[in-house]
């Protein structure tokens, strides 16, 4: 999946960097009828975007911040996303337990108010008050009240690889481990080169998109040799995962002592995610890694909340991930803008146009999108219009309810267990049809490498979602490394390692 169509040298557009921004601009201007190079380093979504807290919201806490714009852009954008991609996204309902002493129940109140009516809402329900029952409640017998409101849950990786499949549909060239490693203005081009396993080669394109993320001002002055126009703010946000501490599908908003939230979010049905953290990271955006600090915090929010008490000993998994944002010279890490800025820069009048992408969140990534093709509408004055607010994305078409493609799924496929035709129906919706083709049996669908995957729907995510290792297919597209032991995981290398080299053969012939 990572061959350039060596017929094709010249693009309108070229995108560096495969994350949830970088896609959703290539899959935006490919659908306007414009052609499309994206490269990505790594594999789509392995930073920033699949380190999320996997949430669709309005961001609450960005009222208290006066980020009025992207908090009406983003309650907005949650119905869109919703009805665009059904299957990976699903409305959650979220508790913040009062706490009297950190905000007072008036101010909650007026939040609530203004994120019910901030934007456009017409199928999450709004907010109420919510009493505890002290007895049934998983919270500490002390809270006793609490609010509780709508936002919504997302698989944030499989939103980045739908949006670089529906990009791919619409003639787009994607290629994964394929580092930029240069790009010079040209008689009104740019000249770029790339670099992967097989070498290095060169494409030309009319505009450059930098949507490198954590790398965007690394890659303006190292690759570009240029100067960026704006400063970015690294800020290590980390989770950690332990066994479901309470039942039930909503999560809990936490605050705490130094005026942060803390989310508690239910997990693959199993699971408990807690996270986020606000700090300053300055080592190298490739090794983010949990700090003990960072640990002992989260472990420390949680423990006053619940009645379920943690030690470390509970982490079954740890993940963290830098958010790139605009330098606005916060001295507080958690009240430095989520909002994005675009930076378009042309030396002279005919040079050919950079567009830079600094911050954004995973919510706004569609309007962020239409954003940079309105700074780049004067290059493309042929370029066709604004699509995307109505298109679905990949298998969500003739999808009519997520319960009933899972019996549909399970009906067809004998033997299958719920787990796994529900796993299915929420990664890949109606594209699930895809790698079953004509299969009825658990039988037909080759080699079970454990937990529900077999060797059909990996032989589909290394043909159609550039997968490539055993983490690309569990960590981003399955979420199954939860389970998978080093042995399973050994005999899912091993069968990759054939698979790729089938491949191989089979292209040479």
């Amino acid at each position: 999946m990572t061959q350039i169509n060596e017929q094709q040298t010249y693009y309108d557009i070229a995108v560096i960097g495969g994350g949830i921004n970088g896609v959703g601009i290539a899959n935006d201007a490919a659908g306007r009828g414009l052609s499309v190079f994206l490269c990505e380093k790594d594999d789509l979504a392995s930073h920033t975007s699949s380190a999320s807290s996997k949430l669709i919201h309005g961001g609450l806490r960005y009222l208290e911040h006066k980020e009025f714009r992207l908090v009406r852009e983003a309650l907005a954008e949650r119905e869109v996303l919703l009805a665009k991609a059904p299957h990976i996204i699903r409305p959650m309902r979220f508790i913040m337990p009062h706490q009297p002493h950190l905000r007072p129940a008036w101010l909650i109140r007026t939040g609530l108010f203004l994120y019910d009516h901030l934007g456009k809402r017409e199928k999450l329900a709004g907010s109420h008050l919510v009493e505890f029952d002290p007895y049934t409640s998983p919270l500490k017998t002390e809270i006793t009240r609490g609010f509780e409101y709508s936002d919504c849950a997302v698989d944030d990786s499989r939103l980045v690889i739908l949006n670089a499949m529906q990009a791919r549909e619409k003639n787009a060239t994607v290629v994964t481990q394929t580092r930029c490693i240069s790009a010079q203005r040209e008689h009104g081009l740019w000249n770029i080169q790339f670099e992967n396993e097989q070498g290095i080669y060169q494409i030309q394109a009319k505009a450059l998109v930098n949507a490198a993320g954590p790398w965007v001002a690394q890659f303006i002055k190292q690759e570009l040799q240029l100067k960026s126009q704006y400063g970015i703010r690294l800020i290590q946000g980390s989770h950690i995962i332990v066994p479901k501490i309470y039942d039930g599908d909503k999560a809990f908003i936490m605050q705490n002592d130094d005026q942060r939230i803390v989310f508690a979010i239910p997990y693959l049905n199993q699971y408990t995610m807690i996270g986020t953290t606000d700090r300053e990271y300055l080592a190298d955006p490739n090794n983010v890694e949990i700090s003990q600090q960072e640990i002992d915090y989260l472990l420390d929010v949680s423990n006053d909340h619940f009645k379920v008490q943690l030690t470390q000993a509970d982490i079954i998994q740890t993940f963290s991930g830098v958010r790139p944002l605009c330098d606005d010279e916060s001295d507080n890490p958690a009240a430095i803008t989520r909002d994005y800025t675009l930076a378009l820069s042309q030396d002279h009048e005919n040079d050919a146009p950079l567009l830079s992408v600094f911050g954004g969140k995973l919510t706004t990534y569609r309007r962020l999108a239409e954003s940079a093709m309105v700074h780049l509408q004067k290059f493309f004055p042929n370029a066709g219009k604004a699509w995307t607010e109505k298109s679905l994305l990949p298998g969500a078409e003739n999808l009519v309810s997520v319960d009933g493609l899972v019996l549909e799924i399970q009906n067809k496929i004998k033997g299958l267990d719920h787990e796994t035709s529900s796993r299915w129906a929420h990664a890949y919706g109606t594209y699930t049809w895809k790698f079953l083709n004509h299969s009825t049996s658990v039988h037909e669908l080759g080699q079970d490498f454990g937990h529900g995957l077999y060797a059909q729907e990996v032989d589909y995510l290394v043909d159609q979602e550039w997968a490539i290792t055993s983490q690309d297919i569990l960590k981003r597209r399955s979420k199954l490394y939860l389970k998978f032991t080093e042995a399973e995981i050994q005999a899912l290398d091993e069968y990759l390692l054939e698979l790729h080299e089938r491949r191989l053969q089979k292209d040479v012939a």
